[in-house]
């Protein structure tokens, strides 16, 4: 049988009230069980309602959680699991009927949700977690204040941030899946920045720098919007955040940027691989100073390179957004494909330097 146990309760010094911390027990659903078991299905834990997909709130302050959830139920299902502003957290899943399967992670919680700008929306105060998929079922849902997780900070332009509207989908909201409880991703990456304008705005580095602790990451990637900036100031300004980071005792990790689909024959054009309108080679710029400030360096802009020439002009559409399928035409911004594409790019590289998060990579 199925067992849940859901509660409500609030934890003094941290100013949360969470709902729904629940525990799951699966068993075998057998004899006249499966009745009770089903009710069981179809009452959602406390601050879920809706059924496909089905949506949960909890009001709870900006901060790191724990979330365990168990999907599944007495019917077969396929679900999958978004936090925030679309932030994957679990890949469509399945369960077979009287089966449901238990996940946990770490999230952290911003407000405003999503671009730190409030680009595409603000969101909703508090954790917002989404079940959907064929069918999405949830069983139970835990949530606790995190005891310092490691933290990996993104720093970067619309390619990486939490797109809050379909087809648009940033790298950074795709890599999480990937990362176990214990570490979260805070992604503070902001649609049309520049190494300098997200230096300066008071919502984004300045903001990003002061929750910065010891070991922490903060992944660094621009470049797209810096069409004029000139290569003393892109290498002054990459200087800058690495200087400040290093000053709080995290990881600054350098990330060049992912190519744009714009293809001369069989290769990419030099203004897709970042070759900015004063000539300035930005990917090279960037290996420049992390050799020189003995910052590690995720090669993107190669590995990106090597993925888009290999598929060539016609297949390599699928990565970023196409009029037939996304309603739009972009060979810059990805879709959720190529965004999780770009994102493993990434993993397959904090795996290969062994860089602080790799230790909590699934």
């Amino acid at each position: 049988m199925v067992i849940v146990m859901g509660i409500t309760l609030s934890l003094e010094g941290h100013g949360v009230r969470l709902g729904a911390v629940g525990l799951l027990t699966l068993a075998t659903l057998v004899g006249t069980g499966a009745a009770h078991a089903d009710a069981a299905t179809r009452a959602l834990p406390a601050g879920c309602s809706g059924t496909a997909p089905i949506k949960c709130h909890y009001a709870v302050s900006p901060g790191n959680y724990d979330v365990t959830v168990s999907v599944g139920g007495a019917t077969a299902a396929e679900t999958d699991v978004w936090v925030e502003a679309r932030r994957l957290m679990l890949p469509a899943t399945k369960t077979a009927a009287g089966a449901a399967a238990t996940y946990s992670f770490t999230v952290n919680v911003r407000q405003p949700e999503g671009q730190p700008t409030g680009q595409g929306g603000t969101g909703n105060p508090g954790l917002d977690i989404r079940f959907a998929g064929t069918n999405p079922q949830v069983s139970a849902v835990s949530v606790k204040p995190a005891a310092q997780p490691l933290v990996a900070y993104l720093a970067g332009d619309s390619t990486v941030c939490d797109q809050p509207a379909a087809p648009y989908t940033g790298w950074g909201q795709m890599i999480t899946p990937a990362v176990g409880s214990g570490a979260s991703v805070a992604n503070y990456a902001d649609s049309g920045e520049s190494s300098g304008s997200f230096l300066r705005n008071s919502a984004l580095f300045p903001a990003l720098l002061p929750k910065v602790k010891a070991n922490d990451a903060v992944f660094i990637q621009f470049g797209h919007n810096d069409k004029q900036t000139s290569a003393s100031a892109f290498r002054s300004n990459l200087t800058s955040m690495i200087t400040q980071v290093r000053a709080k005792g995290g990881v600054p990790v350098l990330v060049t940027p992912p190519v744009r689909r714009l293809f001369d024959g069989s290769r990419l054009t030099s203004t897709a691989l970042h070759v900015n309108g004063v000539g300035v080679n930005l990917p090279a710029e960037m290996r420049s100073v992390g050799t020189a400030q003995r910052v590690p360096v995720i090669d993107l802009t190669a590995k990106s390179k090597a993925l888009v020439e290999s598929l060539g002009p016609s297949a390599s559409a699928q990565l970023f957004l196409r009029s037939s399928v996304d309603g739009v035409t972009d060979n810059t911004h990805f879709s959720q494909y190529g965004a999780s594409q770009m994102g493993g790019l990434v993993l397959q590289s904090i795996r290969e330097q062994r860089l602080p998060l790799a230790a909590y990579l699934r």
